[in-house]
This record gives C-alpha cells, structure tokens and sequence, in this order.
C-alpha cells in the first residue's frame, strides 16, 4: 500500500507529508521518530473519543463516560485498530525490530495510531484529526454498549455465541515471535458455525486471545 492509499484508508490527506512519514517512524529506524508525535496524539485521541461520547451519551455520569473512553482507547483496542487499517506495512522499523516482527508488536502499533492521529492535529488541526479518529474508531464508537463494556472480549464472545445456540469458539495460537522475554503471540478465533476466523496479537496468549475475541465479536454482531 502506498502512501497516498494509506491516507485514503485513514481519512486524511497530509499537507506537510514527511509529517506522516515521522508519524510511521520507530525509535529502532531514526532518532527522528514518532514519540513526540506519539505524546501529542495520545490526549488528541482522548479528547475526540470524549467529545464522541459526551454527546452520544447525554444521560451518563463521568466515571461511566470514563470507563467507556478507558476500553476504545488502551493499546490492545487501539493495536486492534491498526491491524485493520494496515498500519503495521507502513511503518519503518530498524533492521532488529523489523526481523523480530516488530510490525506485530501491540505496543508498537498503538503508538503509531496515537503518532498519525497527532501527526494529523499538527497538519491542519482538531478538525483534521478528529476526522481521522472518527475513520480510526467509529465503528467502535457506534457499537459500543455500557451495559457490557465492563465485560471482556472473551466474556462477551461467549455471552453472545450461548445466546444464539452457536458453538463455542475455538482458540489456537498461530505463530510466536520475538525472544522469551519480550514474546509476541498471535492467536487465531474461529467460530466455523458462522465462518468467522479473527486474529489478535499480543505480549501474551490471553491478551492475544482478547484481542481475536474482539475482532470475532465484531465480525459476528455485524452478521
């Protein structure tokens, strides 16, 4: 994908282009990277998610908005976004990270949405920006419940499946990368009753299972 699709895919055209291009840029690949970016982007990203909230929510209290803001914006949710945006093809990574799949890490990933979303503040403002976290994470936005965001992916996933007299999903790790202290697992979910199979990645197999959970739950309440 190029530069110009990837732009299209986010919803922003950027005037200032190295400004995206330092947004895709790790610490491992230059010391002009994406962490101030990534510091800016990151309250950027709070304030519109609050904003989206604050008025499609009228009838909470503050504690609640919070906790719904808490679960649309942490890194397994924001790493999620990236992996369905493309965003790990895009990023320039050194030569270490790039053989140790740093494009899959969570960590990594979140950073650059929080980077771009930042990067777009800095071309042409609040506007700009919430443009591009609406693109990012409206459909997380649209669907989300208070009644269950309590819940975890797996958890609701399974709530879900019972409800509709669907078999359980079935978990299966995929690949494990990176050394044994700093492991990334991918873990696939598949629900073949419905012909879903989701992938997640994470620091650990349950957090890599969360997070496939999430993409199925998603696939499935759409179907």
């Amino acid at each position: 994908m190029d530069s110009g699709e990837f732009e299209l895919r986010i919803g922003h055209r950027f005037t200032k282009p190295e400004l995206l291009r330092r947004a895709l840029t790790h610490r491992s690949y230059s010391a002009s990277n994406n962490e101030r970016l990534e510091f800016l982007g990151d309250s950027v990203v709070n304030c519109a998610v609050a904003l989206e909230l604050f008025h499609k929510f009228p009838q909470l209290t503050e504690g609640e908005l919070s906790r719904l803001r808490a679960n649309l914006v942490n890194q397994q949710a924001l790493a999620a976004v990236a992996q369905r945006f493309e965003f790990g093809g895009q990023l320039l990574l050194g030569e270490g990270e790039a053989r140790s799949g740093g494009w899959r890490r969570p960590s990594i990933l979140a950073d650059a949405v929080e980077a771009v979303i930042g990067a777009a503040f800095l071309d042409e403002g609040f506007e700009a920006a919430r443009r591009v976290v609406r693109t990012l994470l409206g459909a997380a936005i649209d669907t989300i419940d208070p009644a269950t965001s309590a819940k975890d992916p797996k958890t609701l996933l399974q709530e879900y499946l019972q409800g509709r007299r669907i078999a359980l999903p079935q978990y299966s790790v995929v690949a494990t990368r990176g050394e044994a202290h700093e492991q990334l697992f991918e873990v696939a979910c598949e629900i073949p009753e419905l012909q879903i199979r989701s992938l997640g990645a994470g620091t650990s197999r349950r957090s890599a299972e969360q997070e496939a959970a999430r993409a199925a739950y998603e696939l499935a309440s759409r179907a």
